[in-house]
């Protein structure tokens, strides 16, 4: 398993546009393959960066996902939707892979 990390450069006049973008992908993510973690959008700090983050089984799984990514009827409107508007300005994709685990159970005090 690997985990996509999406950084973000957004307008940070656009930050609903931006959560709505985020909303979007709810259905579209998991149904074309991908196990979304979620989407982050700025709250304290930075007002211009946004993460998006999911598992998924490879890189050759990552590459049909964006596949059927492409033919979904709502990712496609959520990638006019994003261009219509204009809030991101850049973004990098990162994939990495969990080396901390397993984890400990969190207590709480």
């Amino acid at each position: 398993m690997i985990t996509c990390f999406i950084r973000y450069e957004i307008d940070p006049f656009k930050v609903e546009a931006f959560q709505e973008y985020a909303r979007n992908w709810g259905n579209s993510i998991p149904r074309c393959g991908a196990d979304l973690i979620g989407y982050y959008a700025p709250h304290e700090g930075s007002s211009t960066t946004a993460y998006g983050i999911y598992n998924i089984a490879s890189l050759a799984a990552y590459e049909e996902y964006r596949a059927r990514l492409a033919k979904d009827d709502e990712g496609r409107a959520n990638y006019e939707f994003a261009k219509r508007e204009q809030f991101i300005r850049s973004e990098d994709r990162l994939f990495l892979r969990l080396a901390s685990a397993p984890h400990a159970p969190l207590m709480m005090p």
